[in-house]
């Protein structure tokens, strides 16, 4: 999926536009807003805002500490076998423990890193944000982007503002398969 992201100062006309995009045959899963004014957001019910917790870089940081702590636990297990201190009445077990740990606190060190710094896919658009502007992006399949430009057209204030590699398909599937699962068993 290509991810397309438009740039907006007016909330009521991007919430016309996800109305047009769903009856078009967009699903939710695949439309987002990205804005640092959650209050006025909160006023436009149809909006499907980013969720506050993938405006933070946890997932990435988070998987770059994991990478370390692979790495360092690897170094540990690796240092004590070849200086021949697996062969003492200790054994295995203290390295495989010290690198168990050293995995668990890098990996929880490059999450709380990431808790500190805005989504690094979406960094390019943080002097927009700041200046009160709106990023609405969506997740769009092959054939699905010249009924969007169409779309697009029809909204004057909305910027282009490039496109991306989105989100996988399989995702967006399943997301869209839960919500209309609980919305249809529990209404």
């Amino acid at each position: 999926m290509t991810r397309y992201f438009f740039i907006s100062d007016d909330l009521d006309d991007l919430e016309h536009l996800e109305e047009e995009l769903e009856r078009a045959g967009i699903v939710t899963p695949q439309i987002h807003l990205l804005t640092n004014d959650d209050g006025a957001a909160e006023q436009h019910n149809h909006l499907h805002k980013v969720a506050s917790f993938m405006k933070r870089d946890i997932v990435h940081s988070t998987l770059i500490g994991a990478v370390a702590g692979i790495c360092a636990a690897t170094l540990v297990l690796v240092t004590a076998f070849t200086a021949g201190w697996t062969a003492t009445e200790a054994g295995w077990m203290p390295f495989i423990f010290l690198s168990v740990v050293l995995l668990g606190f890098l990996t929880w060190q490059g999450g709380l890193w990431g808790i500190q710094r805005p989504n690094v896919h979406f960094l390019h658009f943080e002097k927009a944000l700041k200046e009160g502007n709106h990023v609405f992006f969506v997740d769009l399949e092959p054939g699905q982007d010249k009924m969007v430009k169409r779309l697009v057209k029809r909204h004057p204030r909305l910027k282009e503002a490039g496109t991306a590699a989105g989100a996988p398909h399989w995702l967006i599937f399943w997301q869209h398969r839960v919500t209309r699962f609980f919305v249809k068993t529990w209404p």
